[in-house]
């Protein structure tokens, strides 16, 4: 998976799993672009991402989550619930504001 931290006036956090990095999804009238520039940061473990997450949390910081990797990551870490996920092209996703 790859996490992108991005210090705006707050943290902006996109996770995303590796093999999505650079495509595009479309389903009737939306759509999910996982534009490199902002999904594709560092590559890390599942555990080093649970880690960021944790820190991140207490940051206030807001999530941007594509890929099933990446949710699943994202529902262990308590940030998402099940209910919470969308999906485009049957991609799952989820954004997060704490």
């Amino acid at each position: 998976m790859f996490i992108n931290i991005i210090d705006t006036y707050r943290f902006v956090v996109a996770i995303c799993d590796e093999n999505l990095i650079g495509k595009r999804f479309e389903e009737e009238n939306s759509q999910l672009e996982i534009k490199e520039n902002f999904y594709k940061g560092i590559k890390k473990s599942k555990e080093e991402i649970l880690q960021l997450i944790s820190k991140m949390s207490a940051e206030d910081a807001t999530f941007n989550i594509v890929g099933e990797e990446s949710v699943t990551t994202a529902i262990e870490s308590g940030i998402v619930s099940e209910d919470s996920i969308k999906r485009i092209g049957n991609i799952p996703y989820a954004m997060v504001l704490l």
